[in-house]
Formats: C-alpha cells, structure tokens, sequence
C-alpha cells in the first residue's frame, strides 16, 4: 500500500548575512540544537530569538539565601531563568510555587525545566496572577522566600505575533494571555480623548500625551483602525514631525516605547494586579521570609517603594531596601535589557502582627 509522503519544505530564504525576522532565527529558536549560536549572540550583548536573558540572578540569590528544604514563590515563571537558579539552591530538597498568565511560553518553560530534571515533585507551575498568592500561600503554610520579576521576558516582546513592540509589524496585542481581555487595538476602538491623555500620562510620564491623545482618537474617528504596531508608531512619527531634525529620531523612539507601555500596562491592569499583590504579600511571607522585587520603569518602582516603607514603618518588615540595588555595569553592556532595573527587597518580621 503507497503512503502519502509530505513533500520536505525548504526553509525560507532571508536576504543578507544574518535573518533579522523573528521567524527566520530557526537557530537562535532552537537552543538545544544551537547552542554555539545562542553563545555568539549573547556574547554580541543581544538576547536570542525566543529566550529570555534572566536580570540580576547574582544579586536576588545573594539576598535571598535559599537552604534546602525551604518553600518559595517566583510570581513571574517566564523563561524560567530566575526559577532555574532558585531550584539549583534547593539541592532537591524543598518546593517552589510559581505563576505565570502566558499559556503558550509557561508551558515551554515547564519542558524545559522538566527536562532539567525539575518535575512536579519540586515544582508546581500555575497558570494565574501572581495577585493570587494569598490563595497558594494559604495552601501551602506561607513561603521562606518571593521572588517578583516585574518585567516583560524578551521572548514576547521579540514575536512580532505579540505586539509589544514599534520595531516590528504585527497586530496591536499586548496582552500577556491573548485568551483573556481585550486586545489594545480593541481597547482604542472605544478610548476617549481624554482617558487616553491621562493613561499614557499616568503609566508612563509621556510629555506629549495631549498631542498624541488628539491624534490618535481623531485617526480613529474618522474611521481609521490602528489595529497593528506599525500603525500606531506611524501616527507617533507623524504627531511628532514638529520636532527639530537634531532631537527628533531619539524622541520618537522614547514616545513610541512610553506610548507601548502606557497600553501595555492598561490591558494587563498591571497597577492593579501590582497594588494587590503588595497588600498580600506580607500574609504569604513566612516569619522572617525574604522578598525581592525587581521593577523596570518609575511607576512600578515607586508603588513597591511605598508599600516597602509602610511595611516597615507598621512594624510588618523587620527590614527593607532603602536604596535600590542596580545591575552591574558588566551586566548592562552584556544585556542592554537589565539597564532600567531596580531590584528592592524586604525582611519579614520574626513577630506577627495584626
């Protein structure tokens, strides 16, 4: 009996020496198979195509010392880098508990660590809000140490399918789980002029917010969807021509990033889901359990810093970070992504209070 064969695909062929699409990085998508590729492009200072380059590990296990047999929390599995490094400290002994809102990567990740030797007997993944963390905390007796990674992983911020970035076209997303919520394209369809001054003033201190407000509702008013990222930066671009030629290129490249944040946090109600998890956070810590927190732009940082204080002031935190603790310089030239980030940690008191 003849079997239907599928005939062999040729892969597609990209212009020039290197690809520079997200889906032409067949090597740099397949890590277990390149693993030279996915050295030189880390070594180049770049984050590979569908990795994630894991910020400060050093600094949060310096901070955090887990010892064997000790229960933790990652609010944000993403790669699963920072989980990774929290697991080799266990030495196999002890548990993590880690949540993560994206379907598709927390389930590579979960591969992958499981394939690491990191299965289900040492680590449970669930696909919630790390706002959640009363619930699991209560489950599991409260945890020693919490780790919350605030940022976006490169691997969605690089899929054009996502939308979280200017540079590349796709559809205007930004949701972390796209089975959920609105899209911020949908989210546009409605917007008023107002609210959305007030949005990318507020998510992202963006100094044209006014200007860009006007532009973008009347864009969509006169019937003009701006449903893809490409769209809406060319209605940044065009918002900002006024601008001397000198300081117009670096200025339309803060707005645009400013301006995906300003979305980007509002679809995911980042604020939020933040607020919650910080009122909760002190109810999850085990007496003396240890938290710390790394945030990438002034409003994150600024919520967790107030929360921190009043903790400690309140006598909830026997200690907390006064100062921010920054990356190394060695550590931004080798990943130009860990330059914003501040890390903050707190001390839970030996006493409980009420």
């Amino acid at each position: 009996m003849d079997q239907e064969q599928t005939p062999h695909k040729r892969r597609v062929r990209y212009k020039g020496k290197y690809p520079r699409k997200f889906e032409e990085k067949y090597k740099e998508l397949q890590p277990e198979k390149y693993g030279d590729t996915i050295a030189h492009v880390i070594q180049k200072g770049n984050t590979p195509a569908g990795m994630h380059i894991s910020i400060m590990v050093k600094e949060i296990l310096d901070f955090l010392k887990i010892q064997p047999g000790e229960t933790g929390f990652d609010a944000t599995l993403g790669y699963g880098g920072h989980t990774k490094a929290m697991l080799d400290q266990l030495q196999g002994r002890g548990h993590i508990y880690a949540t993560d809102v994206d379907p598709e990567e927390s389930a590579k990740t979960k591969k992958r660590l499981a394939e690491a030797g990191y299965g289900e007997e040492i680590l449970t993944i669930k696909l919630q809000n790390f706002c959640t963390i009363d619930e699991i905390a209560k489950e599991v007796g409260g945890f020693d140490f919490i780790l919350a990674d605030l940022g976006v992983s490169s691997m969605q911020i690089d899929n054009p399918s996502r939308g979280f970035s200017f540079k590349v076209d796709g559809p205007l997303d930004l949701r972390l789980n796209q089975q959920q919520g609105i899209s911020a394209a949908e989210r546009l369809d409605t917007i008023s002029r107002e609210e959305l001054a007030g949005m990318l003033y507020e998510n992202s201190d963006e100094p044209y917010c006014e200007e860009l407000a006007k532009a973008i509702t009347d864009e969509i008013r006169k019937g003009h969807r701006i449903d893809t990222t490409t769209k809406l930066r060319e209605v940044i671009e065009k918002t900002l021509d006024f601008l001397p030629e000198k300081e117009k290129k670096d200025t339309i490249k803060k707005t645009c990033q400013r301006t995906f944040q300003a979305l980007r946090i509002d679809v995911n109600r980042e604020f939020e889901v933040l607020y919650e998890f910080m009122e909760k956070l002190p109810g999850a810590l085990k007496p003396g359990g240890r938290v710390a927190i790394l945030t990438f732009h002034s409003g994150e940082d600024k919520l967790v810093k107030q929360a921190l204080k009043e903790g400690y002031r309140n006598g909830i935190y026997a200690d907390y970070a006064k100062d921010v603790i920054r990356p190394s310089a060695e550590e931004c030239v080798q990943n130009g992504r860990a330059r914003s980030t501040k890390m903050r940690w707190a001390v839970r008191a030996e006493e409980q209070t009420d």
